[in-house]
């Protein structure tokens, strides 16, 4: 007899340092090994070893691919922290789409939110998910990023979990990740 394999997504606040990924041939700590569940889950994109914040953990494809999909250009947000006193017209150029990789960046939205004498803290909104992309971003203006910490993707919030803490997303939370996926199909 088969055993009915529920479907099940998880909200993770992935802690630094912290691999994206199921498996590590190397035998460090994934964010699979944060979660007890009896399921296999598998990370819906993936924040880098330095990054933290939201990261969905899942065993349903359909839901996984719709989430990973250029086509529904999923708008990810971030709380960043740079190296520096970034200028309006630095902000402005960030948004339009700057080339890293040999590849131009989609356009992507960034709110200033405050800054000291030699930080800026903003929040940045890509709708792709490329390799280090906000960090190779903000380098493309000679800032360093010292803080990436992922609040919020496509309709899903991170809230107040806090970091290395996770919850099963509830039916109806995923009934309407569903909704808005589904509207935002190109």
């Amino acid at each position: 007899m088969l055993k009915v394999v529920n479907k099940v997504t998880y909200l993770l606040n992935k802690p630094k340092n912290i691999i994206s990924s199921a498996f590590d041939d190397r035998g460090r700590k994934t964010v699979a090994d944060l979660i007890d569940c009896e399921y296999r889950l598998y990370p819906i994109g993936r924040l880098d070893f330095d990054s933290s914040g939201l990261l969905l953990m899942s065993n349903d494809g359909e839901l996984t691919n719709m989430l990973i999909h250029p086509r529904f250009h999923i708008p990810k947000v971030y709380e960043v922290t740079v190296e520096g006193l970034i200028k309006p017209e630095e902000i402005a150029k960030l948004e339009e789409g700057v080339w890293i990789d040999d590849i131009k960046c989609q356009k992507c939205e960034i709110r200033l939110l405050g800054q000291t004498k030699h930080k800026s803290f903003m929040e940045v909104t890509i709708y792709e998910g490329r390799n280090r992309q906000i960090r190779k971003m903000f380098k493309t203006l000679d800032y360093e990023v010292t803080r990436l910490h992922r609040i919020r993707e496509a309709n899903i919030e991170l809230g107040n979990l806090k970091s290395g803490e996770y919850r099963l997303l509830k039916p109806y939370e995923i009934k309407k990740l569903r909704e808005y996926l589904n509207s935002h199909d190109d």
